[in-house]
């Protein structure tokens, strides 16, 4: 797991201002190129573009794609010549004559068609190696790219084989473009499975040679001029019919001691007929005196197959090794599909109920932690550059019902966020100032200028409402509980992101977070409602600066010295999450592979003993199989779906889908229900599911890949608005904060208005990760 390096910290507003002048001492930053994806998208569609592209290929060799089943009825046969209509079976139009040839009288070439298959081919190999009978098997394309060995066999043990077309379609329906791919890719799958290259040809839905009409003939004329002989039959078999073994027989055999090519199958079905017929056929006209041989053995012609080598060769073994590939990864991703769908099942019912359960003792009559908590509580309030919110944020708390003092550390913020906190002069409000040193270290800060033992810590963007303080420290009547996490909302929900991220963090964060609390591997507390208990922060050391979600780190750790982390529904907090596609990946880019580092970090507690053993042995398994693998896995759902709607079974697929659906819109309005909050949100979710989910695997495989690589990352402040408010609540008005911040802290020329001048600073940590440090602009 990559671990991120520590920028030094800014030295003071006027160097961190002087930096940051247009111009100042450093180069001018090389234009992006307009065409240039960055990393975080060319990857994942990169992979995405692979992903695809064997999917379709698995398509076309399963006949999904490019598939034509349509059979032409029988038409007129006045432009085939009469010498071809009551000619052989073996037709050849090479070099534009137009001749036939008969099988030798007690010779019978026994014809196989629409193999390989990896049931009944083997058989019918083992019983002509049984009774030394030599035989021509007329494969497809599909199945010789998807079962290369058995066609090898086949060569190997003396059988010829023939073309058959790649997809099996009426050749007299396909232009000539389309024979010659037909041909082509059928060709390159024998040359890849064994070799060779073969000059027969039998047309699907073909039968006797005086069954050549209008449409046929000059399909097979076309066939002779690529260089193929077409090769029909003299005796049906039936075997597609199964009319039993002793029909079977009855049919395969000619009359009179003639030559025959006899038609099978091996492939299109169950075979067993052919198999136990084809036992008894053999050994009984070989004791009338009939021979078993390929074709050209039974007609005196040198071999239909021939050596391939070279750049022929090497392109066929691609293309096999290609298919082969497409097969693996479609069988693989059915697999995890599978496991995807059976975690996504097996959370739901968890989620539904453990947070069931959590609700129930939580509401019951009579339930509490113990003797009431009142004490006075201390509430930091780390802030960089929150101008535009903290105004909101610090008279939400002095409106609280608890008695608190509250400490706003401002970390060497440029815009005035001090200045505006101490000329409102609240009571109870102090301001701790310092130079921009990033999150964590202000945190630290707050903790050791606190007064009291009980420590609420919250985002400069966000808002209480007057119960949530009393609410959240009331766990702590139990003395073995070290931290609780609060219940964070969206306040800007009324745009469609901020309606999706309301439906994650209340059908998502929300219900996990009662799950965990009954399991008692809490994960994360949120930063931006959350509280600890002094001597629990100090026995861990304090918020920690070695992963990018402090918050995530500090909550594993207290689990690992043996603290109770839960969850205090009541304790309502109402953040500002972001409002641009933008922002929302910059944020959870961070949660996430902060989220990983947190992982990685905390991973000896898989060995440990006691309640760290315990959070190692259940809770990082969850978050690593729910946070981490089964988020990256989620998108093939819609990908299946996807190709199931254009390739089909278009019915099955849409309904399975909307099945999952159903799971999760029941799941999202349980979890609504317990949060009381309204359904009418639950319009968006189907949306959500399929264009959210998408931005969030890109995330989740962007962290992966930084995780991966030990790449670093470099934050960027989120853009603030300041119009969260609790509910009841008032927004001060814009004027007197932007007065504020343009009056004490002017922005330097050519500065961004909203960043300031300083380095950008993590801004609001989410539910599963937040910000520890910063990096300079630019």
């Amino acid at each position: 797991m990559a671990r991120t390096r520590r920028t030094p910290a800014a030295h003071g507003t006027h160097a961190a201002g002087a930096r940051t002048r247009r111009g100042a001492g450093r180069p001018a930053r090389a234009r992006r190129s307009p065409l240039k994806l960055p990393l975080r998208l060319l990857v994942p569609a990169l992979l995405l573009a692979a992903l695809m592209a064997m999917l379709m290929l698995r398509g076309y060799t399963h006949s999904e794609i490019l598939a034509d089943h349509r059979v032409r009825p029988e038409a007129a046969t006045d432009k085939v010549p009469q010498r071809i209509l009551d000619g052989g079976p073996v037709i050849d139009t090479r070099h534009g004559r137009a001749t036939s040839l008969r099988v030798p009288d007690h010779r019978l070439v026994l014809t196989f068609d629409d193999g390989p298959d990896p049931t009944w081919t083997p058989k019918v190999l083992d019983v002509l190696k049984k009774h030394h009978a030599h035989a021509v098997f007329f494969v497809t394309g599909t199945m010789t790219s998807r079962y290369p060995d058995l066609v090898r066999r086949m060569v190997a043990e003396g059988h010829e084989v023939g073309l058959h077309t790649f997809n099996h379609p009426d050749l007299s329906y396909q232009s000539t473009r389309r024979i010659d791919w037909e041909l082509s890719q059928n060709q390159l799958a024998i040359t890849g499975a064994a070799g060779v290259r073969t000059s027969l040809f039998r047309p699907p839905y073909s039968s006797f040679a005086d069954a050549m009409d209008d449409r046929s003939w000059p399909v097979a004329r076309y066939i002779g001029s690529r260089g193929y002989i077409t090769v029909v039959n003299t005796v049906d078999s039936e075997d597609w019919r199964k009319p039993g073994v002793a029909e079977i027989v009855r049919r395969a055999t000619p009359e009179g001691g003639k030559g025959a090519i006899v038609l099978m199958h091996d492939s299109g079905g169950d075979r067993r007929q052919t198999v136990q017929a084809l036992d008894r056929y053999l050994p009984e006209l070989q004791a009338r005196g009939y021979r078993f041989d390929n074709l050209t053995e039974a007609l005196g012609a040198p071999s239909a197959l021939t050596p391939v080598t070279g750049a022929d060769l090497w392109q066929g073994k691609a293309w096999i090794l290609l298919v082969r590939a497409a097969d693996g990864l479609t069988d693989a991703l059915g697999v995890c599909l599978a496991l995807v769908g059976g975690l996504v099942i097996a959370r739901f019912a968890l989620m539904l109920l453990l947070s069931g359960a959590h609700a129930r003792r939580v509401r019951r009559r009579g339930f509490s932690w113990g003797p009431p908590v009142t004490e006075p509580v201390s509430v930091l309030v780390p802030a960089y550059n929150e101008a535009k919110c903290i105004e909101n944020t610090v008279r939400s708390l002095v409106a609280g019902e608890h008695p608190i003092e509250v400490l706003v550390v401002d970390d060497g913020s440029c815009d005035g966020t001090a200045d505006l906190v101490e000329s409102l002069d609240l009571p109870g409000v102090r301001v701790v100032r310092q130079r921009n040193a990033g999150k964590p270290a202000a945190l630290n800060r707050g903790i050791a200028k606190a007064s009291h033992d009980l420590i609420v810590m919250m985002d400069g963007d966000t808002v209480f409402e007057p119960s949530t303080v009393r609410e959240l420290v009331q766990p702590f009547a139990d003395p073995r509980v070290g931290a609780v996490a609060g219940n964070a909302k969206v306040g800007n929900r009324d745009s469609l992101i901020g309606a999706w991220q309301h439906i994650e963090y209340v059908m998502g964060f929300n219900l996990d977070r009662r799950m965990y609390d009954i399991l008692r591997c809490m994960p994360t507390i949120p930063g931006a409602v959350g509280a600890f208990r002094r001597s629990a922060l100090e026995q861990v050391g304090g918020m920690s600066e070695d992963t990018l979600a402090e918050d995530t780190d500090i909550t594993m750790a207290l689990h690992r010295a043996g603290w109770r982390v839960v969850y205090a529904e009541n304790a309502r907090a109402w953040t500002e999450a972001p409002e641009s596609v933008q922002q929302l990946w910059s944020q959870r880019y961070r949660w996430s592979y902060g989220t990983m580092q947190a992982i990685w970090k905390h991973r000896g507690a898989l060995l440990d003993r006691g309640p760290s053993g315990r959070f190692g042995r259940v809770g990082l398994p969850l978050v690593s199989l729910f946070m981490v693998v089964a988020p990256l896995l989620a998108p093939l759902i819609d990908l299946f779906l996807l190709y199931g709607v254009v390739f089909g079974p278009t019915q099955k697929t849409v309904i399975a889908w909307l099945g999952v659906l159903a799971l999760q819109a029941f799941c999202a309005a349980y979890a609504f229900r317990l949060d009381r909050e309204r359904m009418t949100h639950l319009i968006s979710l189907p949306l959500q599911q399929i264009l959210y989910r998408q931005l969030m695997y890109v995330v989740l495989l962007q962290s992966w890949i930084t995780a991966l690589t030990g790449g670093r990352l470099r934050w960027q402040k989120l853009r603030r608005t300041g119009a969260v408010e609790a509910p009841g609540g008032a927004a001060p008005p814009r004027e007197r904060v932007d007065a504020m911040s343009a009056r004490t802290h002017p922005v330097s020329p050519g500065a961004d208005p909203v960043r300031g001048t300083a380095d950008a600073w993590g801004g609001s940590s989410g539910p599963v990760g937040g910000t520890t440090e910063r990096r300079p602009v630019g």
